[in-house]
């Protein structure tokens, strides 16, 4: 199945074809951090890409049925995540039907999300994506994540669950892509940071939608 099939009919897409999400999810983490980012993202798309994504991005309950109206999901956050077992039963479900959940660590959420991906996936280990995966190589080239904000001096990485060789949840540890994609004033990054932000980010999109 599809990403195509599997979100097909869903009247929330009568003008646009696509449209993404935020995940609201419970533990006290502020999954509302960075509210201008993924709408940043679905423009940088629109107008680079040439893809037709809303510009509206809802907030979506981790255990919703409407979960299943997006193809793409955005995660975010400094601290606590938890998942009860119907919410990780409904996401997981929504991953294996060709869902994609982007994780972007804000600095803060990686001891709480590692759990939370082992309840979701318990036989699957997050993997590292070498420099030469597709992710990286969609219409910009990288060779790896950006490096968006300094937070520990650690070299950002990109971990994955993958299922049947694709990527299904992608989690950017060390990087900030979301406050790369945020509005220039929320935190002055420069130009340079916030292209390399959104094109890894419209890279990001375009694996989901095509891989």
């Amino acid at each position: 199945m599809t990403v195509l099939f599997l979100f097909i009919g869903s009247t929330a897409f009568s003008q646009y074809p696509y449209q993404l999400a935020v995940l609201k999810y419970n533990g006290g983490g502020d999954y509302y951090a960075n509210p201008t980012s993924v709408p940043n993202l679905a423009k940088f798309c629109n107008e680079n890409l040439n893809m037709n994504i809303s510009p509206n991005v809802p907030y979506v309950d981790v255990g919703s049925p409407d979960l299943f109206l997006y193809p793409f999901v955005h995660m975010t956050g400094h601290g606590n995540v938890v998942f009860s077992s119907q919410e990780a039963e409904n996401l997981r479900t929504y991953l294996l039907g060709g869902g994609f959940l982007h994780i972007d660590d804000n600095y803060g959420m990686d001891q709480f999300i590692r759990v939370e991906i082992k309840k979701l996936f318990p036989n699957n280990e997050l993997v590292e994506l070498p420099y030469n995966h597709p992710i990286f190589n969609q219409k910009y080239q990288f060779n790896g994540l950006p490096k968006i904000h300094e937070h520990d001096d650690k070299r950002a990485q990109a971990f994955a669950i993958i299922e049947n060789g694709k990527v299904i949840l992608l989690y950017t540890y060390e990087t900030d892509l979301g406050d790369g994609w945020e509005d220039q004033a929320v935190h002055n990054n420069s130009q340079e940071k916030r292209r390399q932000a959104l094109q890894m980010g419209a890279n990001i999109v375009m694996y989901a939608f095509t891989e």
